[in-house]
């Protein structure tokens, strides 16, 4: 009798077992019912939300730069353009790239020269002034957590050039970092300033398209000019050891404030698919004798949200192609598309009465025609763009949308209001290089993407643009 229910004991067991969800660990995620789910960290005691965070106005912003190649130098510049800062100090393991901004940006704008850092680790020197209320950090992507983590544990607010991080670790440690400091962090994404993608968030915000559904957000650009201009060849090395999209925020990021993303709905699942690596292959094998390249020549995702709309992100940097920073919106009653062309789909009625000539009707199956989407684009200009369009464009950047970014983080730190980007967005648009890898290393199997606002995802209605 006993070994007849000894036995029954096991078979039901079994049935349990097999019947319970199956779980295999990877690092640092789980394979839980063919999804991968990575670990999401516990808000600890003492830490805060910044969702929304503000800090007394700041009445002239002292600032430091770390990095001064590619980006970093022309973001002095701009800076110079800017009322109400102080360039503090400047830093870069190149002791000439340094100099050069002295003599040709500060002192050629009749500026004071700077306090001067030099070295591969002169950057923690900077960050530990006392007279430094902002640290802007222009290097490359290894180092952009370890400067952002040390500059907030030294009091300091951060803007930190895309991604902001390379993994879900980085990720979670900028997150918590800023909570624990309460101190801002923006991820520095330029795109989000573009005067078309402002105009028609501006458009999506009125209710012209709809209810939006559907977005799609790319960086397609061919690097081989450029691959050796990277200090000591960082951005291909980085490439050769991460499969994924390592470079999704200049299209994710104006897609999820469109989306209203951690603010009435979130990123929930994405699915990644690659192509083999060919061309980054071949570049890697000229430059560095390397015979493996992780990066695929072509990344495509897709992704999910709570409320079920979707997002298509593209990466490719390989391949011989036009440029094309793809950004589109699709919504229930029309349409908004960046590259190739410009152009919108709109139904009359979106339109005020006489804005088309009357007895002209708009074509439901075709973009409105160009003398349409010019006045479209001059009467839905974002109102942040009609304020500071003359100067953006003569100050420059990408057309001016680089200053327009630096003009409203400087903005809304002197008038203590929230940054139109927070250390939430920072983590979300960055994690998907490591969820994109994970994805693609499992056959396209689909990823649960963390909630790096731990629950408060839906505790602000709407993206806005904070004004005083």
């Amino acid at each position: 009798m006993k070994t007849k229910i000894f036995a029954m004991i096991l078979i039901v067991s079994a049935l349990f077992a097999a019947c319970a969800p199956k779980e295999n660990r990877h690092g640092n995620y789980v394979i839980k019912d063919n999804v991968i789910v990575f670990d999401e960290p516990q808000r600890v005691e003492g830490q805060k939300s910044v969702l929304q965070f503000t800090v007394d106005p700041i009445e002239n912003v002292r600032v430091g730069f770390i990095g001064l190649g590619m980006r970093g130098y022309d973001a002095v510049d701009r800076f110079t353009y800017i009322d109400g800062i102080t360039i503090v100090a400047l830093c870069d393991i190149v002791p000439d790239r340094v100099e050069s901004v002295q003599t040709n940006i500060l002192e050629a704008r009749g500026m004071s020269r700077a306090a001067a850092y030099t070295g591969s680790e002169s950057w923690r020197q900077l960050c530990e002034r006392d007279d430094i209320d902002l640290v802007y950090i222009c290097t490359d992507w290894i180092k952009h957590v370890p400067m952002a983590v040390y500059a907030m544990q030294h009091g300091k607010h951060v803007a930190v050039e895309v991604p902001a991080a390379t993994s879900i670790a980085e990720c979670w440690q900028l997150v918590d970092v800023a909570e624990q400091t309460q101190r801002h962090c923006m991820m520095l994404e330029n795109c989000c300033y573009d005067f078309f993608e402002l105009t028609a968030l501006n458009m999506a915000q009125q209710g012209m398209f709809g209810e939006l559904i559907h977005g799609e957000g790319a960086y397609i650009h061919n690097l081989e000019p450029f691959w050796h201009e990277y200090y000591d060849n960082w951005r291909l090395k980085f490439n050769q050891n991460h499969a994924g999209d390592v470079y999704p925020t200049h299209g994710l990021g104006p897609l999820c404030q469109a989306f209203n993303i951690h603010r009435g709905d979130r990123m929930k699942t994405l699915v990644s698919m690659s192509t083999p690596s060919y061309n980054g292959k071949k570049i890697a094998k000229e430059m560095m004798n390397v015979d493996e390249f992780a990066n695929g020549d072509m990344t495509t995702t897709m992704i999910s949200t709570e409320k079920n709309k979707t997002l298509l992100i593209e990466h490719n940097v390989y391949t011989y192609r036009p440029y094309n920073r793809l950004y589109q919106l699709t919504g229930t009653d029309g349409f908004a598309n960046k590259y190739p062309i410009e152009g919108f789909t709109l139904l009359d009625e979106k339109l005020p009465a006489g804005f088309i000539a009357e007895g002209q009707h708009l074509n439901p199956h075709a973009f409105v025609p160009a003398e349409v989407r010019d006045k479209i684009m001059s009467e839905y200009l974002h109102p942040i763009a009609v304020e500071i369009e003359e100067k953006a464009k003569e100050v420059g950047g990408h057309g001016g949308m680089d200053f327009i970014m630096d003009y409203r983080l400087i903005y809304c730190l002197h008038n203590g209001l929230p940054l139109d980007q927070d250390v939430y967005d920072a983590a979300e648009w960055s994690c998907l290089g490591e969820l994109t890898a994970a994805s693609i290393a499992n056959g396209g199997m689909p990823v649960a993407i963390p909630d790096f606002t731990r629950g408060d995802w839906d505790k602000v209605h709407g993206y806005k643009h904070a004004v005083k």
